[in-house]
């Protein structure tokens, strides 16, 4: 995961120019023909930078060079020139006038149409084709008015606009509805709410009624100000959620609180964690798997739920069919893990917006063929709730199967390290990481040097624990070198990619 690769940038800019020479022939053929002027057009292209190697790590270098152009002064006609009297010479004639009044009249005209075609254009072009004013259906590009989304009809030919109505907030789970009627994020009151409500909502978030936890009551505190997402009366479980709850300022005073599979838990002590790089017990990290070809480890991954995996989309781009990939987890050996039969992978989502040259939107998700047996030693991840600060500040915790330094051995057992999770500002300063880290990443490490992932850790998690139980804030995708002084590593931000990540496991 961790090479240097550089990158830079070969302008080309082309320059043309067109040269008319005016060279009066004759007096009948200047009563023909009137002078023509030159246009000079220059352009540029800008080269990409080079695609980086995908298993080895992604280390982007500074962009080369700047753009420059030179412009050359248009050659000049003279259009005055001297007649004696008597002689024919270019001018408009008496005869003439009414034609040339009606051209500049038609020439008007056509230049007022066309100025109002463009506007047209653009109106069109902003207010429907990119919907403006509203919000457009993934599939098919329909334009909806805000009160259309998760109102409990079906507009979208997917169901997309009703498929995203409820999240999960905070360290304590509470739910929320979107109100179509108020264009807001409301808390769900707890009046009439049962576990069946509980399991139909988590299966419509997309994870499995087989996982469901558990459905309690909690104050919504602050957030009660907005109001509520109540049920109506008579309501029943075979209905649409979303249809069935409305905006109400009064409420018993509970929220729901949603535990719609039981995440982030480690089953070993904190004490066994010892900051610098050490090795991992079993149980620790219940959520790190192993993606392996032919029985090797590649790269790693995160345990989200029974079927799903989250790993980093550059593990993928050589090797991207599922047929090549096994999943194994459930101990801190790859040698004890070679003697299992693994899991076999269904299909594989990288983000479509992966950009291999920077970087870029680095998360993939895998899904299994078939579901996980949770035990001790293999338990999901918590995906980040809304309201959960998981980024600049925090402690963190990696871990992997990878080198363990530089170009180094890889080891059987499991590693772990805790790292300093950065601001993107100190990442991105021209002695750290130069701009380089965009919003859909972060950086961790320590930039003393000394801690880091290394070759082979890329996919696996960035954990940080909060409300008792561990958040998975990144997966590992790119640095240069490995724990080197001003080099932080670089982490796909989860956080960002949230709604992406339930749309693949809702579609799915």
């Amino acid at each position: 995961m961790i090479t240097f690769l550089s990158k830079g940038r070969s302008p080309v800019y082309p320059m043309s120019s067109i040269e008319n020479v005016f060279n009066p022939i004759s007096l009948l053929y200047l009563q023909a023909h009137c002078p023509t002027y030159d246009n000079i057009g220059c352009q540029y292209e800008e080269g990409r930078p080079p695609t980086k190697a995908p298993q080895q790590g992604i280390y982007p270098s500074l962009p080369q060079g700047t753009p420059s152009y030179v412009a050359v002064a248009p050659k000049t006609i003279n259009t005055h020139h001297t007649v004696t009297p008597g002689t024919l010479h270019c001018t408009g004639q008496k005869k003439g006038t009414k034609t040339y009044r009606w051209k500049y009249i038609l020439c008007a005209s056509l230049c007022v149409l066309l100025i109002l075609a463009v506007a047209g254009l653009l109106l069109w072009y902003f207010l429907y084709s990119q919907c403006l004013l509203g919000k457009s259906c993934t599939s098919g590009g329909r334009c909806l008015q805000p009160s259309q989304w998760c109102d409990g009809v079906r507009d979208c030919s997917h169901g997309e606009d009703e498929s995203q109505c409820f999240r999960l907030h905070g360290t304590n789970f509470m739910l929320e509805s979107y109100s179509s009627d108020r264009q807001a994020w409301m808390p769900v009151c707890a009046d009439n709410w049962d576990n069946n409500y509980g399991r139909a909502v988590c299966e419509q978030m997309g994870h499995r009624r087989q996982d469901y936890l558990s459905f309690t009551q909690i104050s919504a505190g602050s957030l009660a100000s907005r109001g509520y997402m109540k049920l109506n009366p008579g309501s029943d479980h075979g209905s649409h959620i979303q249809s069935q709850l409305a905006y109400n300022q009064s409420c018993s005073g509970r929220a729901v609180q949603l535990r719609c599979i039981e995440c982030g838990v480690s089953s070993a002590a904190s004490s066994v964690r010892i900051v610098g790089g050490t090795e991992a017990v079993n149980g620790a990290w219940p959520w790190q798997v192993t993606l392996q070809i032919h029985g090797q480890h590649i790269c790693g991954g995160s345990i989200i739920s029974s079927y799903w995996i989250l790993s980093a989309a550059h593990c993928f781009q050589t090797y991207s069919s599922p047929g090549l990939w096994v999943v194994r987890s459930g101990d801190v050996s790859l040698f004890q893990m070679s003697f299992g039969t693994g899991q076999t992978v269904n299909k594989i989502i990288s983000h479509r917006k992966f950009d291999s040259q920077t970087n870029d939107n680095d998360i993939a998700l895998l899904k299994l063929d078939a579901p996980l047996t949770f035990t001790r030693t293999v338990r999901p991840v918590c995906l980040p709730n809304i309201g959960v600060d998981l980024l600049a500040g925090h402690q963190a915790w990696i871990t992997g199967w990878g080198a363990l330094h530089s170009s180094g051995p890889s080891p059987d057992r499991l590693n772990q390290a805790q790292v300093t999770i950065y601001r993107r500002e100190t990442c991105n300063r021209p002695q750290v990481l130069n701009g380089e880290v965009t919003e859909t990443m972060i950086c961790a490490g320590e930039l003393q040097g000394g801690v880091d992932s290394c070759q082979g850790d890329s996919g696996g998690p960035l954990v940080v624990k909060e409300g008792d139980v561990w958040w998975l804030a990144g997966d590992t995708s790119w640095g240069i070198g490995c724990a080197w002084r001003n080099k932080p590593g670089v982490y796909g931000n989860v956080t960002y990619f949230i709604n992406w990540v339930y749309e693949q496991m809702q579609n799915e």
